[in-house]
This record gives structure tokens, C-alpha cells and sequence, in this order.
């Protein structure tokens, strides 16, 4: 008969089969948990943050200090839309109000109406002159003006009636990165110090990383109130 010899798993490969099976329980309650539509909403919230470093400033466009741009052709015509700014803090919305090709337009004139579930905001001409086109593709897709403001994602086509008049205050290049690192610090503190104490007290929504970074498209969640004083502060400046 022969002899049986006990052995402990442990002075074995037994413990590493213990940190095995622990390590794949957790990785199983992980994956459970990230499952979770508010979990998963609640990282999402947390990774997507905006800085002035993430704003693209195309090097050849000229912006204007009520967050539009325009940028001349050389067929004459002038593009004209909404700075990667806006598209950040409000997220996807739907535009109203959009003018006709034939219309005439006064710089500061009205362009179209931001709207997101009845929360509003006014966008005004950088230029004058005649709408030569309007671009239909963001009425079907009005995702492209956030994916791309600034070459799919326009607004018109205007021929200009005073450029260079029109365009005398704006600003490119380094310029109009100095600018948009200024109106994300100002942005900051009006959210902060302003806006949010009056309506919203919970900072948490907006402040989620060290350092102080602004969620994306913070504005999707905050009441009406702070649109309108959103608009004041940073659109009413035709």
C-alpha cells in the first residue's frame, strides 16, 4: 500500500492561486459596478473637463470678443460661426432663428438662438453684409458644430460690406490664445463667485478635478437664470 504524503498548498503555488481568484472577484464586482448607467454618467462627468490648453484656436481666424469667428476666403466670402468655447460649456444644443441667403445683416445683429430644452442663448453678428449661404448640414447634424466649429460646423457665408472695419478689434493667432485663457479664468470665477452661489451652491457639479477644471459642457446643467447671466457677461458685447 502506498504511502500518501499530505502537502499544504500554501508552500506551494497555493497562495498564488488565492491572489488569482481575489483578483478576478474584484475585477468582476468592478465591472459590475462601472455597468452602472450613474456610475458610468458620473466618470464620464469626471474625465471630461475643459482648460484653456484643450480650446482649439485655428491660427488663421479672426474672433471676436462675443465668442464668434470669422474668417475671410479668397472668393471674397467670409465664414462665420461659434468659438470652440461655446460648444465646451454648452454641450448639444439645437439652433432657431436661422437667417436666409439674400438676408442683410448688421454687425451685432441677431445670427441664431442656442437652444438646449428651452435654455437660451443669443448669438449676434461679428460682421455686416449679405448672407450668401446658410449651412443646412448643422440643422440635420448639430453635433458638427461641437465636433467641428470651424470648418463643418459653421454658420454662413457672408460677403462682407466693411471687413476691415468690422474686423478691426478682433483677434488671431497668440492673440486669441492669450484672450480665450483669460475668458476661461473669467468663466471660472463666474461660476464660482457669481452665477452658482446664487442658483446652484452644490460646487461639486463643477469643480470635480484638483486644480480647479471645469466639467464639459457645464452649462447643460444649470438652471435658466444662469444662461441669461451667461449671456450678459460673454454674448452681449455687439
Amino acid at each position: 500500500m502506498e504511502e500518501f504524503t499530505r502537502v499544504d498548498i500554501f508552500d506551494t503555488k497555493g497562495t498564488e492561486y488565492l491572489f488569482v481568484i481575489a483578483y478576478l472577484l474584484i475585477l468582476i464586482a468592478f465591472w459590475r459596478l462601472i455597468k452602472n448607467p450613474a456610475v458610468l454618467s458620473s466618470v464620464k462627468k469626471a474625465i471630461n473637463t475643459i482648460s484653456a490648453g484643450a480650446l482649439r484656436i485655428p491660427q488663421g481666424i479672426f474672433f471676436n470678443r462675443n465668442h464668434t469667428w470669422a474668417h475671410l476666403s479668397e472668393t471674397g466670402e467670409a465664414k462665420v460661426g461659434l468659438d470652440d468655447f461655446i460648444q465646451h460649456i454648452t454641450g448639444r444644443v439645437h439652433l432657431t432663428n436661422l437667417k436666409e441667403p439674400g438676408d442683410i445683416i448688421d454687425k451685432g445683429d441677431l445670427l441664431t438662438v442656442i437652444d438646449q430644452g428651452g435654455k437660451q442663448l443669443k448669438v449676434y453678428s461679428p460682421i455686416s453684409g449679405k448672407i450668401t449661404n446658410t449651412n443646412e448640414v448643422i440643422t440635420e447634424d448639430p453635433e458638427l458644430i461641437n465636433e467641428d466649429p470651424y470648418d463643418q460646423g459653421w454658420l454662413y457665408k457672408i460677403k462682407p460690406k466693411n471687413w476691415r472695419k468690422d474686423t478691426s478689434s478682433f483677434m488671431m493667432a497668440d492673440e486669441a490664445v492669450e484672450w480665450s485663457e483669460k475668458e476661461m479664468t473669467r468663466f471660472k470665477d463666474f461660476l464660482m463667485f457669481g452665477a452658482m452661489n446664487k442658483y446652484s451652491p452644490e460646487t461639486s457639479m463643477v469643480m470635480l478635478q484638483d486644480g480647479g477644471e471645469i466639467r464639459d459642457n457645464v452649462l447643460s446643467d444649470l438652471p435658466a437664470e444662469v444662461w441669461e447671466e451667461f449671456q450678459q457677461e460673454f454674448l452681449d458685447l455687439h
